[in-house]
């Protein structure tokens, strides 16, 4: 029997190459590659990684060595695996942006005592590291919306002492930032800051000014990328946020001088002297503030010498207990 004509001589058993084995070979098609080629694109995006690297790992998932081409064959994985790639980066990227904004409200106020108090009492943890992205996610929207009890932050005992070099290094940091915000220069920053703490050129700015004036510095910075701040935005750009006296006082302050409510929208040069209104009243207030050690005992100094002989005595109970019944004598008698 005679083959047909014009068709391969096959050994027995083997099937006729079909043109679907034929097609597998092949490289990848034009459009299996521009659709890789895409995927890649938006994971390079996501993760600043190179096309090469990612293209070498596309080959490592697929067992291929690194030198061997991909075939048409090969692209339904090759789609896979980077679809899942991608779906994990654009997961990180999202729980980076999550992190980040909450990153920057910790910064306001006393926000961070506040999110470590809540997230110690509902997740059982201290670090926004230990945290799932949906804890992340609720943190950051209850921040957002205000939900969360911000305490007040713990008051450092009133000191002259002159700024230490790393307070003075850190002041001078806030400074450079402000100034890259807003394209002031540090001399006239540095120069308004010695204003407010009422010291001459020259003279080392005392250290109980140290944190008020890096609310100042740091509220300046923030409320100066805002394009409508308002007495309310003033008040959540403080560190140190306002108790009710010192909101009370502002809103005063705001009204009889500029005749501005809460709500009406604040100039540059408003927003700067709110500012210093806060600082100065705050400074005012710390001045006034004596620390227990410097307060003198009233009887100090017409009767120290008798408080000595009575400190004396107590340290020997049978002359008190004698000196007292003398004192009681004497006391009959005049009586």
């Amino acid at each position: 029997m005679q083959p047909i004509q014009g068709a391969p001589v096959r050994p027995p058993g083997h099937d006729p190459i079909s043109p679907a084995n034929i097609a597998g070979e092949q490289p990848l098609s034009t459009q299996q590659r521009t659709v890789l080629e895409r995927l890649i694109t938006r994971l390079i995006a996501l993760t600043q990684q190179q096309g090469a690297e990612v293209w070498a790992g596309v080959k490592n998932d697929l067992g291929l060595k690194s030198d061997a081409p991909l075939l048409s064959k090969h692209f339904p994985a090759a789609e896979q695996s980077l679809s899942q790639r991608l779906e994990t980066a654009t997961q990180n990227h999202g729980n980076r942006q999550v992190l980040s904004q909450l990153t920057e409200l910790l910064s306001q106020g006393n926000n961070r005592q506040a999110v470590s108090d809540f997230i110690r009492q509902q997740f059982g943890q201290t670090a926004l590291s230990q945290l799932s992205p949906e804890q992340l996610k609720t943190v950051l929207v209850m921040l957002q919306k205000g939900e969360l009890t911000i305490p007040q932050p713990q008051q450092r005992p009133v000191t002259d002492r002159p700024l230490l070099p790393a307070e003075h290094q850190t002041l001078n940091q806030a400074v450079t930032k402000l100034t890259a915000a807003t394209g002031e220069s540090a001399k006239v920053v540095w120069q308004s800051m010695m204003e407010l703490s009422g010291v001459e050129s020259g003279e080392m700015i005392p250290a109980k000014h140290f944190a008020p004036l890096m609310t100042w510095l740091q509220a300046r910075q923030t409320l100066s990328t805002q394009t409508a701040p308002t007495l309310h935005t003033l008040q959540a750009a403080l560190k140190q946020p306002l108790d009710s006296n010192e909101w009370n006082a502002m809103q005063d302050y705001a009204q009889q001088t500029y005749q501005i409510t809460p709500q009406t929208i604040l100039t540059t040069a408003q927003v700067q002297d709110l500012l210093n209104f806060v600082f100065l009243r705050r400074a005012d207030r710390a001045q006034e503030t004596l620390e227990v050690r410097d307060i003198q005992p009233i009887y100090n100094p017409l009767f120290a010498p008798v408080m000595e002989s009575v400190k004396s005595l107590s340290a020997r109970p049978g002359l008190l207990f004698i000196a007292l019944m003398v004192a009681l004598l004497l006391v009959w008698i005049v009586i």
